[in-house]
This record gives C-alpha cells, structure tokens and sequence, in this order.
C-alpha cells in the first residue's frame, strides 16, 4: 500500500509543478509591459518664454520681466524605422507681454508713440494663433521616454488681439487692437534637451509695428525669445 502511495506520488507530483510552473510563466507574461513600436513623441507642447526685443528706438528699453506662454498640439510624423527622425506640423497658442518704457496712445483715431519715465505701469499685450513645423532628431526608443532631443523648425503666427496699458501718475491710457501693429510674425526656431527639460530660442524676422514712429524715427524692432518648453505625450 505504502509503494502504491509513493508510485501516486512520484507520477502526480511532475505534472503539478509543470502546471505550476505554467501558470507563474502566464502571470509573468501579463505583467510584461506591451511595447508601442510605432510611437510618437512630444505630441504636446507648454512653454514659458522670456522676450527680448531687438531693434529698438532710441531711449527705449525694457524693465520688468517681458512673458511669453505658448501651448499647442504638433503632429509628429516618423520618418525611419527606428523613430529617431520626424517632422512635425502643428497649431498652437502664444501670449506675450511686453513691459517697456514707450507710451502708446491714440490722438483721432491714430496711434502715437513716445519714450516716458513717468509711469506706474507700461505693458503691450499680444495673442496669436501659431503654426510651426518643425524637424526632429532624438535618441529615444520604444521602452524609455528619456532621451535627448534636437528639434528645429520655423513658426508663423497671426495676431489674434492686441491691448496696451499706460498707467501713469495722472493718466491711464488703453489701446485695443492697434492697426500699426503686424498682423503676421515668422521667423526660425532651435531646441535642444533631454527628458523633461528643454531650451529654445526663436527669432521673429519680421517686424512687431508695420508703421509708427518716435520723433521721425521708424519703430521696427523684432523679438528674440529664450524659452523653456515641456513636452506631454
């Protein structure tokens, strides 16, 4: 009776540890992470800018800090197998905020600009709608969402509202959606970074004021902007 208990047991005892052994291997292979080889990277973008404006008229400058925020969603387009090259087309929101010392104000319908010291607050105030493309390289793969990353591209943007604010210590002036000001700005854009953090800067070729002037000189500065950019997805 003893050896017929031992054969059983002998016989029964395989094939519950390959069954075992079975089912741990089925539990492993659920937990194993579903490897997305056909991703794409940096679908959407934050950004928080610093703007420098260049080409100023004389006695102008800047105080404070001059923001810049932009958000948008860009399309990125693999160009090879492993995913390291792409272009990406998008859209997206930019505001600026410019605090100078030039006082815009309007006399008859028509805009006039000076250089004042006597001021509270000065701010111009910019909305646009952006459409950048741009070319990517990067280092990243289908397991790990940290690489490093060199995009560069070119951005066009239309200007969706307008507002400066004068507070000075007798006056406040406001002007809206002022008509000197370029309906569109474009201009070249770089980054480079790694993981969570990345550095940007653009160029606007194109003049912020398509007219207007500070005693017979023309106002033709441009905005030169250092950003820092976070990418989602």
């Amino acid at each position: 009776m003893i050896k017929v208990g031992l054969l059983y047991l002998l016989l029964i005892l395989p094939v519950g540890l390959w069954a075992q052994t079975e089912e741990t291997v089925k539990k492993e292979e659920e937990k194993k992470v579903v490897v997305d080889s056909l991703y794409r990277e940096d679908q959407f973008y934050i950004s928080i800018a610093y703007n420098l404006v260049r080409n100023s008229p004389r006695g102008f400058s800047q105080n404070s800090f001059s923001l810049g925020l932009s958000a948008g969603i860009l399309r990125d387009i693999p160009l090879n197998d492993k995913r390291t090259f792409a272009i990406a087309p998008g859209i997206g929101y930019t505001y600026n905020s410019f605090r100078q010392n030039m006082k815009i104000e309007e006399i008859d319908g028509i805009a006039n600009y000076s250089i004042s010291s006597d001021f509270e607050k000065n701010k111009l105030e910019t909305h646009y709608l952006d459409i950048p493309i741009e070319v990517r390289w990067r280092t990243s793969t289908p397991e790990s969402h940290k690489f490093w990353r060199i995009y560069s591209g070119f951005k066009f943007s239309y200007l969706l509202y307008s507002k400066s604010v004068y507070t000075g210590s007798t006056e406040k002036i406001k002007v809206f959606n002022n008509s000197d000001l370029n309906k569109f700005q474009y201009g070249p854009y770089v980054g480079i970074g790694y993981n969570t953090f990345n550095a940007y800067a653009y160029y606007g070729l194109n003049p912020l004021f398509k007219s207007g002037e500070i005693d017979g000189e023309k106002i033709k500065m441009n905005v030169f902007s250092f950003l820092v950019i976070f990418y989602i997805l």
